[in-house]
Parts: structure tokens; C-alpha cells; sequence
């Protein structure tokens, strides 16, 4: 009975204890919205649209805030001088991520590169990727091939108009598959690319913050029937780990068998296989092998496409910044031919166009989170050991609060945030502005922080640039249907999910011209370009 009663006592204790301790804030944390026993601040983050949410309470809150999370924290960053001194300066911390049993159990057995925790496989995929996507590689291997996928862009546009929302799609996707598995995709009915949006989307949805039940705090609800507590969340998370194991597996065993059958060819995977089989060290295993192909070609397929497609919705909604920018295209540029990498010096509007795209309607919103090694101290604030740390890229961009002097009006989309004025050299691209001293100097955080930034960045700064400066060149964009303004509302016209995509919209394409013979002229142009792609570069490909 002495026994019974002692265990008794202590239950209850345990009980109490996590009554009145799990979910609540710590007074060494940086401050937050307050707290419910247990759960801390979980109810208050929705399963849609959290990175609203989250820049709401920055502005109460401030530049760093922090969030409960059942018995674990939360810190979320909104200010850039902040961002550099955690995420950048103090980088050997605070580049892990968060164990989700979601992303790593059920979908990708941790070999994502996006969500692969600090350790040597993640070391040798950015040592591979950073060999092989340096800027001197990507400018003398893979520009031209981005120059011809634009060129057939172009054309797409022309002819199949009505098929705005898939072209970027299928540019994008192309450049990806071409420089790494040495596969095109030729047209927007290409199966892999359909497999890879289908799948990309799920797992978005998946992976949004709060749209799945908290197992990682709580691990007790692995045991509740799914259908209980989160719409078969389970189920959802091992469909989309399914499709992405097939898709990534075909692509190796197709390069396996291209390989032996026809030899190598300059692509990522190729060179990966080549020092593999030269030094005889195979570092990588079947499973992170195809996961590093794959999840390179996610980055490379889904970025882009969204920026794309999200500036154009700008440029149509602004006109004018359609007119500048084609404006600068025609003195510098001219009908005869297509713009060029060559020509990025001379187009600085052009640049500030993808700035612009970068920062007015950010791809990835709430950053993927990083996790922190060790407890840290910053301004008099407690980071504890295992804090999930969010940087959020939603409000950097948009709140007035944590904005440099550069962006005067967030909401609208102007180039003129970023445009240096005509004659001067355009503002330096993402990477070089990131490693400034200055986090006034950075243009955006489209492509995250520290050591987690987007190792593709080289490829995908030439995506964007030779997207919009040869779209610009070629096209007239203006709204459709009821009325003439495009919504560009974040919540309304943007899908759902961690990754954030422009809805369908409807979009008047006309090819560029003030008379009948100046539009047919680019016409020509842009067929002579599309036949010279074909030609020179879509030829290599079988």
C-alpha cells in the first residue's frame, strides 16, 4: 500500500509538474505570444499562411521572438542584423535542422539535402554540388543550355499562349534535368516533369508549418489513429516519400543505363559517378545518391518557375515596370536578336526585375528551419540547445518595421527598389550581396542563410535573368478576363504550403511590335533562335 501510494504521489507530481512547466516561456527567452499549459503556443499557428501569422507577431514583438512548442522552443528571426550575426556569423551552430519524423521517417530516411541534419552525408552533398554548380562551371557548361531552354520558352509562349502557367515550368525543369541527369524536357506533357509538380506540391502542403499534428514534441500521438488528430497525415507523408523514391530511383537506373549504353556526358550526376568510380570511394550510397540528384532538381525545377511566374503577374499588374524594363531591352539589345548572358552588365533594370520578383512574392515564405547545436546568448536573450530557429522571409521583405531604406513601398512590385539608375552597372548578384558585412546590403533571402544557402544559386540566378530579360524582349504581357488587373493578393492568388506559387491567372500574351512587320520581325527572331537551339544544343540530347 506504502508503494502504491509513494508512486501515487510522484504520478501526480509529474502530472502537476507538467501542468504548470511544459508550455511555458521561460523568462531567459526573448519575449512571444503568451503561452496555454502543455501545448505553449501550438493553437496559434495555422495550418495555412503561418508566415502572416508569424510577421503579425513580429511587429509586436520584434526581430526576435520566440514560440513554445509543447515542451520544446521556437525562435524566429525578422531582422537582418540578427540573421547575420546568428545564422551567418555563428553558422558552425546554427546550420543543423530540426529531426522531423514527418520529412525524415516518412518521406525521405533524412537524405534530402534541404532537411539532411549537419553531418557528412549533407558535407559531401554541398561538396559535390559546390564543385560542380561553381559560377565558372555554370558559366562555361551550363548557360548555354539555359540560353536555348529560354529560346524555346519563347517560342512556347507564341504559340501555345493559353499555356502561360506551365512554359516557366517546363524552362526551368529542363535546365534542371539537362545539367543533371542529361535528360531535356521537351514539352510541358514531359512525364517526369508532370510526376515532379504533382509530388512537389503534396509535399509542400506536408511540410507547411502547422499542417501537421506536433508528433515531434508530442511522440505520444504516434500512437493515436491518424484519422483522429491530423486528416491521415501519416498516410499523406508516406505518399509523397513513395513518389519521391520512384521518380529519383528511374532517373538513376536511367542514367545507369544511358552510361553503359551510349557513355558519359557533362552533367552534375555523370561527374558524381565518374569520381566515384575513379578513386573507387563510394561515398554515397544507392538511396543519397538519387536523393541529391533529385532534390537538386526539385530546387532547380520549382524556384525558378515560381519567381518567373510570379513577376510576370507583377510586371502585368504594374504596367509601367513592364515599359522600363522593355525600354532598356530595346536601346541596349534591339529586335534582331535575343538578349544574352553577355548582356547582363547593360541591363541593369533587368536585374532589378529578378530582385524585385525575389523579395514581392518570396517562393519559400517562412524559411525551412534551422536548429541550433549549443545554448547561445544574444542580446541578453537565451537560445537553448535544439530551439528550432526560423527566418522569417515574409517579413523581412514585407514588414516596414525590419525593412532597409531601399524598400519604400513592400507591397507594390517596383524594380526601382533595386535599380541603380541607366548607364550604371547593375547591383551584384544574390550570392555576393549575402557575404556582405552590411545585412543592409542584402537584396533578399530567397535563397536562405549561413551555410544552408542554396547551393544552386549560380544556375538559378542565370535562370531567372535570362527568363525575364528574354520574355521582356519578346512579349507584351496585360490581365484578362473579368477585368484587367491581375490578383496579386498573398493569400488569395498563392497556393498553400511551405513552397508558394502563384494560382492560375489569366494573361494576354501579344509578341512586341508597334506595326504589323515589327511584331512579324520578332516573330522571326524568335523562331530563327528556337531552330538554333535545336540545332546546337537539344540535338546532344536523345
Amino acid at each position: 500500500m506504502a508503494l502504491l501510494a509513494v508512486s501515487g504521489i510522484a504520478l501526480l507530481a509529474l502530472i502537476l509538474y507538467a501542468l504548470l512547466f511544459t508550455g511555458r516561456r521561460d523568462r531567459r527567452l526573448p519575449p512571444g505570444p503568451p503561452t496555454l499549459p502543455i501545448i505553449g503556443n501550438l493553437h496559434q499557428i495555422p495550418p495555412k499562411g503561418s508566415y502572416l501569422k508569424f510577421t503579425e507577431w513580429a511587429t509586436k514583438y520584434g526581430g526576435i521572438y520566440s514560440l513554445k512548442l509543447g515542451p520544446g522552443t521556437a525562435i524566429v528571426l525578422t531582422d537582418r542584423a540578427l540573421v547575420k550575426a546568428l545564422i551567418d556569423k555563428k553558422s558552425s551552430i546554427y546550420s543543423n535542422r530540426p529531426h522531423s519524423y514527418v520529412s525524415h521517417n516518412l518521406i525521405t530516411g533524412g537524405d534530402h539535402i534541404l532537411i539532411a541534419h549537419y553531418g557528412k552525408v549533407w558535407q559531401l552533398y554541398r561538396k559535390y554540388i559546390s564543385q560542380h554548380f561553381s559560377k565558372k562551371m555554370v558559366e562555361e557548361d551550363h548557360v548555354p543550355i539555359q540560353q536555348a531552354e529560354m529560346s524555346q520558352m519563347l517560342h512556347d509562349f507564341m504559340v501555345r499562349p493559353e499555356d502561360h502557367m506551365i512554359h516557366p515550368k517546363r524552362y526551368s525543369n529542363s535546365i534542371a534535368m539537362s545539367t543533371i541527369w542529361g535528360v531535356r524536357t521537351p514539352n510541358i506533357n514531359t512525364p517526369h516533369m508532370k510526376r515532379l509538380y504533382d509530388m512537389m506540391e503534396r509535399w509542400s502542403v506536408v511540410m507547411e508549418a502547422g499542417n501537421t499534428p506536433p508528433v515531434d514534441f508530442f511522440p505520444l500521438l504516434h500512437y493515436i489513429p491518424q484519422s483522429w488528430i491530423g486528416d491521415n497525415w501519416r498516410s499523406r507523408a508516406s505518399r509523397v516519400g513513395d513518389e519521391m523514391n520512384s521518380l529519383y530511383g528511374e532517373l538513376l537506373d536511367q542514367l545507369y543505363t544511358r552510361r553503359k549504353e551510349k557513355g558519359g556526358m557533362l552533367t552534375f550526376m555523370d561527374r558524381v559517378l565518374d569520381d566515384q568510380e575513379k578513386t573507387g570511394n563510394l561515398e554515397l550510397n544507392r538511396h543519397q545518391l538519387y536523393f541529391m540528384g533529385g532534390t537538386m532538381m526539385e530546387g532547380a525545377s520549382d524556384t525558378s518557375a515560381a519567381i518567373l511566374l510570379a513577376g510576370i503577374q507583377g510586371l502585368t499588374r504594374w504596367p509601367e515596370t513592364q515599359k522600363k524594363a522593355q525600354e532598356e531591352i530595346d536601346r541596349v539589345v534591339g529586335p534582331d536578336r535575343l538578349p544574352t548572358w553577355e548582356d547582363f552588365d547593360r541591363l541593369p533594370y533587368v536585374s532589378a526585375v529578378v530582385k524585385e520578383a525575389m523579395r514581392w512574392r518570396p517562393v519559400t515564405p517562412l524559411a525551412f528551419p534551422h536548429a541550433v547545436d549549443e545554448d547561445d546568448w544574444i542580446d541578453g536573450h537565451f537560445i537553448p540547445k535544439g530551439s528550432v530557429i526560423f527566418i522569417n522571409v515574409w517579413g523581412l521583405h514585407h514588414s516596414p518595421s525590419f525593412l532597409p531604406p531601399n524598400i519604400t513601398h513592400p507591397t507594390v512590385f517596383n524594380p526601382d527598389h533595386y535599380y541603380p539608375g541607366q548607364g550604371k552597372p547593375p547591383l551584384p548578384l544574390a550570392n555576393d550581396l549575402a557575404i556582405s558585412t552590411d545585412p543592409n546590403n542584402r537584396d533578399h533571402y530567397g535563397y536562405g542563410s549561413g551555410r544552408r544557402m542554396c547551393p544552386g544559386i549560380h544556375l538559378a540566378e542565370r535562370n531567372l535573368w535570362l527568363g525575364f530579360a528574354g520574355l521582356l524582349s519578346a512579349f507584351e504581357f496585360s490581365g484578362s478576363g473579368k477585368g484587367s488587373e491581375i490578383d496579386t493578393d498573398p493569400q488569395r492568388a498563392y497556393s498553400e504550403g511551405f513552397l508558394v506559387c502563384a494560382k492560375q491567372y489569366g494573361l494576354n500574351v501579344q509578341v512586341r511590335g508597334r506595326t504589323p512587320e515589327e511584331r512579324e520581325k520578332r516573330r522571326q527572331t524568335i523562331v530563327a533562335a528556337q531552330q538554333t537551339a535545336q540545332d546546337d544544343v537539344f540535338s546532344r540530347y536523345s
